[in-house]
């Protein structure tokens, strides 16, 4: 795809969500050089706030290579909304259903067609209590093994605290105006994994190759050490209902 091959509708949307943000936010870009300029490639990108999609959207697309998301397959059903992710070319994902697979697909045939796939690998906002990425699924290692297409890691910062995850009060923090990171690095190095069959152990080992790379950048923006261990949302629920069962118990 090339660098000016955008489209009608990726430019409405640009011309709807870039003015607020430029005029509300300050920007920090890092790294846009590390954006392939030729052919298809994934995005593998931390997630802290409902805000930082339109922040790490609006930093892609003015390389030239804009990205085509993985989103909740509800999204597409409104009218208006709809009809700027259905235009924009963004992929539905519908959650335990037979139509699961679909995502997966279309996510390798737009990077085999030369397109930017993003992910957000830990799929949801990150619940780490100081927002360091948390140990991601496979679906991007899967689609990366499989397409052998560069992986590049993307750490952000910032949109958190304009717009904290999980808040009690869901309203914009403006003031002070707030600076929006975005740093992208050089590809993940993924090739001793070619060739291997995709076993879950596999596929685990290159999700945390593809994690440790997001959040060493994200060391280097907030400039502090990460957790030696990925925060682990499964592993924190089961933890959770095992000492609430206790505590009935007794």
């Amino acid at each position: 795809m090339s660098r000016r091959r955008i489209g009608f509708w990726y430019r409405l949307a640009a011309v709807i969500a870039k003015p607020p943000l430029v005029v509300l936010f300050k920007r920090d870009w890092r790294g846009m050089e590390h954006i392939p300029a030729d052919g298809g490639f994934l995005t593998a990108v931390n997630h802290n706030s409902y805000l930082d999609p339109l922040s790490y959207a609006h930093f892609q697309y003015n390389t030239g290579r804009v990205p085509r998301f993985l989103a909740k397959a509800g999204l597409f059903k409104g009218a208006f909304v709809g009809s700027i992710l259905r235009g924009t070319g963004q992929i539905p994902v519908y959650r335990e259903t037979t139509n699961a697979l679909d995502a997966f697909r279309a996510a390798v045939d737009a990077i085999e067609r030369g397109e930017c796939v993003a992910f957000y690998p830990e799929g949801t906002l990150t619940r780490d209590p100081e927002m360091w990425p948390m140990a991601g699924k496979t679906g991007a290692a899967r689609v990366a093994l499989l397409t052998k297409a560069p992986v590049i890691p993307v750490a952000q910062w910032g949109a958190n605290m304009a717009m904290p995850p999980y808040a009690k009060e869901k309203k914009f923090r403006l003031f002070p105006r707030k600076t929006l990171i975005v740093q992208a690095g050089t590809p993940v190095d993924l090739s001793r994994f070619y060739g291997l069959e995709p076993t879950p152990e596999v596929l685990r080992e290159a999700t945390e190759t593809i994690m440790a790379a997001i959040t060493a950048l994200l060391e280097d923006v907030r400039g502090e050490k990460a957790p030696a261990e990925p925060f682990d949302h499964r592993r924190a629920r089961a933890e959770q209902r095992r000492k609430a069962a206790e505590e009935e118990a007794k």
